[in-house]
């Protein structure tokens, strides 16, 4: 009687090797452990894949890929062992067909992760910073070359006016005045304030030199005119607005040109270039030492919805900073006791951080990242003057009441 073999048609034998009647014949067939068993092929994450694949199909289904020669029901102590399944290739890719065995399915173990990690560690490798670009700002938003190119050469214009061209340095700081004003006013354009210009500069170039030639009371009453011609400038002037105009004008005189004159009264005393020259060294240390400890070790801002980047330890080293610079100043500069310096100094710093707050205060409510671009690696020349302007009149008055006689 002939029997039938697997592969001629008919149903499979069942797990417990019983015989079925099948349209050939009667006789029952060979079970499974006396057939041969497909060789095992493929890699354990194929077996889990084609696993995931049956479960969710639903019983009695086979697997994507798997073909008819593996026992629906296996025998018992037998395993399933599913042929590999066929390379398949991604969709984007250049048609080069890579085995569906390689992409693990289901949650990855630790120890899956290692050999991962052994065989591509460049792909679990933390990216590294990527290289500063040349002249770009740095953590501190400022192109440092540019920054300190134009600093120092600030500083030799000034002080090569202050030691042999007292003059010259008024006139240097008239035009830094007078730009300064037309700064604020482009500034104040941005929220449609119109500041009257021709006044405001007019009374920008008067006030230093009243305050030279004429001293203290010269600064009063050329303040008084200045503020007096705003006034009646805008009020031929029939556009609309003229209150706010008026008021920022009057604001942006008392700002600018009206602080910096004070450094004008200290020119005119006996020895007040070195008072000058120390003030400026104060400014330029607060500012130095504030950058420099602000940006290694600044983590807790001073005034965060103001100025972010300023910080209470970048404060403390301009203090610091300052004091060993006002203490060698006061000495062998001013011949005045170290204590002269020591309060000279905590109270610069304390006026040129107040006016740089200021400063940023009034550009973060006009919606302007600089005041202008006339400075590189600083912005525009209010960036610069902001300090100064609040530091002025502080020199004047402690040189008023620190040393008896001087004023």
């Amino acid at each position: 009687m002939h029997v039938p073999k697997p592969s001629e048609g008919g149903d499979v034998p069942s797990g417990d090797g019983a015989a079925r009647d099948t349209p050939g014949g009667s006789a029952p067939r060979p079970s499974v452990a006396s057939t041969a068993v497909p060789r095992v092929t493929g890699a354990v994450p194929a077996v889990r894949a084609a696993g995931t694949a049956g479960m969710a199909a639903g019983p009695g289904t086979r697997p994507a890929g798997v073909t008819a020669s593996v026992p629906a029901d296996p025998t018992p102590g037998v395993p399933a062992t599913p042929e590999p399944l066929p390379a398949t290739a991604h969709p984007g890719t250049s048609g080069t067909a890579s085995p569906a065995a390689a992409v693990p399915a289901g949650p990855v173990t630790r120890r899956e992760l290692r050999e991962a990690r052994k065989r591509g560690p460049r792909l679990f490798r933390r990216s590294r910073r990527p290289p500063r670009v040349r002249g770009a700002p740095s953590r501190a938003g400022r192109n440092l070359p540019a920054a300190i190119g134009v600093g120092v050469g600030l500083m030799i214009l000034v002080l090569a006016g202050l030691l042999f061209f007292p003059l010259a340095f008024v006139a240097l700081v008239t035009v830094l005045g007078v730009l300064g004003v037309l700064e604020v006013s482009r500034a104040l354009a941005v929220r449609r304030i119109g500041m009257p210009l021709v006044p405001a500069v007019a009374a920008s170039v008067a006030l230093p030199f009243a305050a030279y030639y004429g001293g203290a009371e010269s600064l009063a009453f050329a303040s008084v005119f200045s503020f007096l011609a705003l006034l009646l400038w805008r009020s031929l002037d029939p556009a609309p607005g003229a209150p706010r105009a008026v008021m920022a004008g009057a604001f942006t005189l008392l700002w600018v040109p009206f602080m910096l004159s004070f450094a004008m009264l200290l020119l005119q005393l006996p020895g007040g270039y070195l008072l000058i020259a120390t003030l400026l060294l104060l400014v330029v240390a607060n500012d130095t030492f504030g950058y420099l400890v602000g940006v290694l070790f600044g983590k807790h801002p001073m005034a965060p919805k103001i100025s972010p980047k300023k910080s209470w330890e970048g404060f403390g080293g301009s203090v610091a900073g300052a004091m060993v610079i006002g203490a060698l100043c006061a000495v062998f500069l001013l011949d005045q006791p170290l204590w002269v310096g020591l309060v000279l100094a905590v109270a610069i710093v304390a006026a040129a951080t107040a006016g740089d707050l200021a400063e940023s205060m009034i550009k973060r409510e006009l919606g302007v990242k600089d005041m202008g671009t006339m400075l590189p690696g600083h912005g525009g020349v209010m960036d610069r003057l902001d300090s100064v302007v609040f530091a002025s009149p502080m020199a004047f008055l402690l040189s008023a009441t620190l040393v008896p006689g001087l004023i």
